[in-house]
């Protein structure tokens, strides 16, 4: 009973070692204006952003656990922000 409690123990304590513990929300970024930063809705790494010329909108690096996954930079309602074009 007493090694099936330390093996569970060690197992969370490893999972619990494997997440990212910083903080990705950075806002006041150099690299979008302030309005723009104020649109964004929380928990996204706005220091990440950028703007993509294929659909003219910002997107920001998402660290998950496995990979870093390009995702689009949201407002509060869940809209992508996108520049709208010069035409």
């Amino acid at each position: 009973m007493k090694n099936k409690f330390l093996i569970i123990l060690a197992v969370v304590l490893i999972n619990a070692g494997c997440t990212d513990m910083t903080a990705r929300t950075e806002v006041g970024s150099d690299n979008l204006p302030a309005d723009l930063v104020a649109l964004v809705a929380p928990g996204q790494d706005v220091a990440s952003a950028r703007l993509l010329p294929e659909d003219n909108c910002y997107w920001y690096e998402h660290h998950g656990q496995v990979e870093t996954t390009l995702l689009p930079l949201t407002t509060t309602e869940g809209r992508p922000i996108c520049m709208q074009s010069q035409t």
